[in-house]
């Protein structure tokens, strides 16, 4: 599953991706970034 890495500023491969809930009930992915590893968040269902 691929993000938006805010510190490279670029769409990256989102790495140890793992499916959470946010507070508002919406599912998200959270994982790190494979080249600076800086947290990512994907806000969705994963598919």
């Amino acid at each position: 599953m691929t993000g938006y890495c805010m510190k490279c500023r670029e769409s990256r491969e989102i790495q140890e991706a793992e499916q959470v809930t946010m507070k508002n009930g919406r599912p998200a992915t959270r994982g790190k970034c494979g080249e600076c590893g800086s947290t990512m968040f994907r806000i969705g269902k994963a598919s």
